[in-house]
């Protein structure tokens, strides 16, 4: 037994192995036991002498324990509120959107705007609907329908006169509104555009904005999801500021999670917002939540051609076209407010997915460690889409952690239909590096960026392990073999690496004595059987802290 100290009862004991501790100490196990909330011990057979007359015993029957999953990138309230409005996610046929709309419609008639969201780029042309086709269901209200991604939203007629958006409006600086060859709105909100609608939608309750944080908790709990990083608090396009929810939880004693809020950096405004970000840092913080990381977005995404890209993106005939994409914050300006951000003991959480944005954003933490020196404040870069290999040794060298978004690795329509042909063959093999990055050796963590992708950490290791969708037609081939992780290291990273990036890692991230008994009960050891097969596993109980917080009817 690893800690000879402890003597009584234990509060669990779980038996019956394998244990993955994700603890280079001791990195596998048959039987941990918790007391107080803690791991007490963690060993094989004479574990059980810690079994007292009122311990609960779970037999594991070789199914596998881990530390708990944690969700490094993740929006939690934005996705609870889409599940209980029109929720689109989960198929990418435009009649069957345009179905579930007009049934929402017609079943909620009293509401004034149609909101939801969680379509597909991929089930239009171009990834643009048009209004014409909201129209056609519902004509009478005005309707706004943000992307999976959320960096783009579907309007129909009526909420482009509601916003007053004519062939004279012109785009603005970080959003693009899509035309017809006359100059008329198509019904297409890109990027900054997205808010000149989203401004007008009226907020949801504080009651419907708890009631979303909580199916939200319970939907990542399932997941065995135990601790993450809300990547926006703050308000942005349509998405409601969640702090006010948080709060509640806290107070109520409803908030089962821990959580670190990266506070919303306000790109319309400059370094005047760090001041008031600190003040809120002290405002917000407290019990299970910690809002100590300002989220930076500094560019948008390949499939509508905003993401920032080193050289222009390619035409739809493979040449070059006008176009690099966007840095919302200008790079010489990113550096001195990242390095204010550092000196005042700020995590920054950068949104960067294209090459140019990882490397302007690598550029701004090289330049905080210049003039701050190393702090620990664990800055890291999520999505990094394309990274050039010239900056791929640099996460290590600045001590910038890889959030990667593992789901995303893989050859669907986004990619295929949406992405290859405008970045070209030579830059799409720069696409999601995971084996590169841990190579050099880069510090990985993994997020879902739930509801833009599934929150289940087992699909998205899959994708890790296969580059291959869990849903993937047979045959299709593994999109850039080469960049696979091992299952162990897609696993620490959604683990360990998770905790580190939400300086979690003293008291969580692996099962060892004394840390946290935040803990996830598979159906099966992955290890054990084909790679091909992750993504059968699934989660059967959660617990906190000791406390259960999630069981599978058959667990």
């Amino acid at each position: 037994m690893s800690h000879p100290r402890v003597t009584g009862p234990a509060d669990l004991v779980l038996t019956g192995g394998p244990v993955h501790t994700v603890d280079p100490a001791r990195s596998h196990a048959t039987a941990v036991a918790v007391r107080d909330g803690r791991i007490a011990a963690v060993g094989h057979d004479e574990v059980h002498e810690l079994i007292g007359p009122r311990t609960e015993v779970v037999d594991l029957t070789g199914k596998l324990l881990l530390p708990g999953f944690q969700d490094a990138h993740v929006h939690p309230q934005g996705a609870g509120l889409e599940l209980g409005l029109c929720h689109l996610a989960d198929t990418v046929d435009p009649a069957e959107y345009l179905r579930r709309i007009k049934t929402y419609a017609d079943q909620h008639p009293d509401v004034e705007w149609i909101t939801g969201g969680g379509w597909s780029l991929e089930a239009f042309p171009g990834g643009s609907p048009t209004a014409a086709a909201l129209d056609a269901v519902v004509p009478d209200r005005p309707v706004f329908l943000p992307n999976r991604d959320h960096h783009g939203a579907w309007v129909n007629s009526r909420a482009l006169e509601r916003a007053g958006i004519d062939s004279r409006t012109p785009d603005p600086v970080d959003g693009r509104i899509e035309r017809d060859a006359e100059g008329n709105p198509t019904g297409m909100l890109q990027e900054g555009a997205v808010h000149l609608v989203g401004r007008l939608v009226p907020d949801p309750t504080p009651e419907e904005q708890l009631a979303a944080l909580l199916r939200a908790q319970a939907v990542l709990h399932s997941h065995g999801v135990t601790a993450w990083q809300d990547a926006i608090i703050g308000t942005y396009t349509n998405m409601t500021d969640p702090a006010p929810a948080y709060r509640a939880a806290l107070d109520g004693g409803l908030l089962t999670a821990r959580v670190v809020g990266a506070l919303w950096w306000d790109r319309e405004r400059g370094a005047e917002q760090i001041a008031e970000l600190a003040a809120r840092r002290e405002e917000l913080s407290g019990g299970r939540f910690r809002a100590t990381t300002v989220k930076i977005m500094q560019d948008g995404i390949t499939e509508n051609h905003t993401a920032a890209l080193l050289d222009p993106y390619l035409t739809g005939c493979g040449c070059a076209s006008d176009n690099s994409g966007i840095s919302f914050v200008e790079p010489g300006e990113l550096r001195k407010y990242v390095t204010e951000l550092d000196a005042l003991g700020f995590q920054v959480h950068f949104h960067a997915l294209g090459d140019r944005a990882v490397r302007e954003a690598l550029d701004a933490v090289e330049a905080a460690r210049t003039t701050n020196g190393r702090r620990d404040t664990r800055h890291h870069l999520a999505h990094l889409q394309v990274v050039h290999p010239h900056d791929i040794p640099r996460f290590r060298a600045l001590g910038a952690s890889a959030n990667l978004q593992m789901l995303w690795a893989a050859h669907e329509p986004q990619m295929d239909e949406l992405t290859l042909p405008f970045l070209g063959a030579e830059r799409g093999t720069r696409q999601y590096p995971f084996g590169d990055l841990l190579r050099a050796g880069a510090a990985l963590a993994a997020g879902s960026d739930w509801p833009v992708s599934s929150p289940d950490p087992l699909q998205a290791i899959h994708v890790a392990v296969n580059r291959v969708t869990p849903d993937a037609p047979e045959g299709t081939p593994a999109f850039l073999p080469e960049q696979r992780l091992d299952l162990g290291a897609a696993i620490a990273a959604y683990t360990a690496g998770s905790a580190y990036v939400n300086h979690l890692d003293d008291t969580t991230g692996s099962i060892a004595v004394g840390k946290s008994a935040d803990l996830v009960v598979l159906d099966r050891d992955p290890f054990a059987g084909p790679p091909e097969e992750t993504a059968a596993t699934r989660v059967l109980q959660t617990f906190v802290e000791g406390q259960r917080v999630h069981a599978a009817p058959d667990a």
